[in-house]
Order: structure tokens, then sequence, then C-alpha cells
């Protein structure tokens, strides 16, 4: 629920409607389906602590289209990630669960803020590197760009803490940058938001490739674990995970990066120590290891399957919460623009 907003003024910030209770604010991209590096690194760590913060958990189409997909498979995977955000474990009546497109306020502020944002701060971004060198045919402004519109997502609705990855550590601290520098130019207008990072799980790695990041568009269908994928499918690729020759459970990511991988998993899914594991696993070979991971991953993933089948035939469940919600966050959004529309000099909302 949403209590004290819904009479409040237009003249209230994000800060007063909500008593100065903290706020977080995090997304995905729906650019394919959620993996589960998606699941370990942020969506079961948003479930973890969304009920300390007024929470707003968006799924970010606009970002999506920084590279040419199909509008068909977008839409479809905006609705999939919606849902399976909701079969996770986010409580609707507690959070702000919406698309980032539904939310005008996004694309607004993210123009204001890349007038106030420097080139040189978005070609020193590795992540527009790497997207270049992969897109060389599709060079497009909102590659560059697209951390200022991230800086606007989290922004807009006053957020004190972000959960990130360690790949997103660079774009919060642009962002942070972005409201450090607008507060000193027109006073205070946005909280400087902090990141939460989790110790375990916040970067999964290629079952194939381990000294890369697990990824939805990676070409060996073997390298990656979709959220998704039913019980045969998880078991089968844990089951031709890389490891090494050595034959010993032990936690070592330089030396060996493809077993602590699946150590971090395990850790995860059963909620052991990774000094436990390696005791658990003492003399046992690697195929019985890496059948007890994928079993492990099963079991934690069974239950969000099952609702999320209940959710995604629920058409009108789910309509009712896209419509709801997009409502919610404009509610909220629109108050935080319209304060920095004033402080940079345009006109007054009349209302």
């Amino acid at each position: 629920m949403w209590p004290g907003t819904v009479h409040r003024s237009f003249e209230c910030g994000v800060r007063e409607m909500i008593n100065d209770q903290k706020v977080m604010f995090s997304a995905m991209q729906a650019t394919g389906d959620l993996t589960l590096g998606n699941y370990i690194g942020a969506l079961a760590n948003w479930v973890k602590t969304a009920d300390d913060y007024m929470s707003f958990f968006s799924v970010v189409d606009q970002h999506s289209i920084t590279v040419r997909r199909k509008v068909s498979d977008l839409r479809q995977n905006c609705r999939k990630s919606l849902a399976i955000y909701l079969a996770a474990g986010l409580d609707p009546e507690k959070h702000c669960i919406y698309y980032q497109s539904h939310v005008p306020a996004h694309a607004q502020l993210a123009w204001i803020l890349s007038c106030h944002t420097y080139i040189g701060e978005l070609n020193r971004m590795t992540q527009f590197k790497d997207k270049a060198a992969k897109n060389e045919s599709n060079i497009n402004a909102g590659l560059l760009t697209y951390p200022v519109l991230m800086a606007a997502d989290i922004l807009l609705y006053q957020a004190d803490v972000v959960p990130v990855g360690v790949d997103q550590k660079q774009h919060l601290e642009l962002t942070r940058t972005l409201a450090q520098r607008m507060n000193n130019l027109y006073g205070d207008i946005f909280t400087v938001p902090e990141p939460y990072i989790t110790k375990v799980g916040q970067r999964i790695m290629s079952l194939q490739e381990p000294g890369r990041k697990m990824s939805k568009s990676d070409e060996n269908p073997n390298a990656t674990v979709f959220i998704l994928d039913d019980k045969d499918t998880i078991l089968r690729k844990f089951k031709r995970a890389v490891t090494d020759s050595d034959r010993t459970v032990r936690f070592d990511r330089e030396n060996k990066p493809g077993i602590s991988n699946l150590m971090e998993i395990y850790s995860v899914a059963t909620g052991q120590e990774l000094s436990e594991i390696e005791a658990a696993f003492d003399g046992l070979g690697y195929g019985e290891f890496k059948l007890a991971v994928g079993e492990a991953v099963v079991k934690m993933l069974a239950p969000l399957h099952e609702r999320y089948e209940a959710i995604i035939q629920d058409k009108t469940y789910l309509d009712n919460i896209i419509k709801s919600h997009a409502e919610k966050a404009n509610y909220f959004a629109v108050r935080t623009l319209w304060k920095v529309e004033k402080k940079v000099g345009f006109p007054v909302h009349i209302r």
C-alpha cells in the first residue's frame, strides 16, 4: 500500500510523501530471458531487502533498444520479466513494479541530466566501449548516453540505495556525480544514492567460459542457465559445466574459476558457506558435485516456476498490475521532474 500519499499536494517532494523512509531503486533490461545470474545477483537480493525500503523495481525497456531486436520479442520479454519479478516474491501491494517506458519522466529527466553531463565522462564508460566493439554497425547515441538515462531512473525516485553488480559501479558513480553537480548548481534537488553490493553471488560466470560473466546473449547454449529453464535443461547444463583437471572442490577464483563459480552458485542455492561445501565434497569427483549444484538450483527455482506459470496465464491480474503500478510510478516521478524543471528555469506547471 502507499499510505499518506494520495492526498498530498504536488508541492510535496518524494521524500516528504514517504515520511523519510529510505528508498531503493533497481531494474533489469528486457533484452532476453532472465538468467540465473540475474536471479542470484539481483532479483533474489531485491526480495530479501525490499521490505526495508520504499522500493521501486523497473523493467527498463527504453535501455533495451540500444541494440536492434524484434519488436515482438521485446514486448514479450517485458511481460515475462515483470511476471518473473512477481513470481520471485516482490509484493505488488508493497512495492512499485513497472515498465520504464510507461513513465515519461524517465526520458524527460534524462534530457535535463544530459545537458549537465560532459562528453568526456561518457567516453570513459567501459560498457560503452565494450558494446560499441560488439555492435560496430550500430554505434548509436543511445549507447553513449545510456548511463544518463540510468541516472535519471535512479534520481527520479530520490533513491538512497541502489543494488548494483560490479559491472554497474561505474554507472552509479556517474549518477552520484550528476546528483552532486545538480545540487551544487541549483540547490537541494537530488538524494545522492549509495551502492548496495552483496558479498556472495554478485557476479555469476558462464558455465562454459568461467572467465566471462553469464550472459543472456551467449551463443553457446550450455553457457547460460535461464530462470525459466526446465529441470532437465538445468541439470544438463550443469553436467556440462567447464571445471579443471585438479579434481578438488576448493574455492580459488583465480586458479579454479569454474569450480569456484559452481561453489558460489551452490552456496546461494543451499545457504551453505564455502568452507562447508569444501568439506562436504572432499574426496568426491566433479561429476557428483556438478549434479548436486544442478539439483540445488532446480530446487531453488521450483517455487518461482510454479508462481510464474500462474501469473503469466492470468492476463487480467497482470494487466491490472501493469496499469496501476504505472500510475503509482508516475505519481512519484512527476514530483521530482517538476521540481527539477522549476530549478533549471522551465515555466512552472499550472495546476
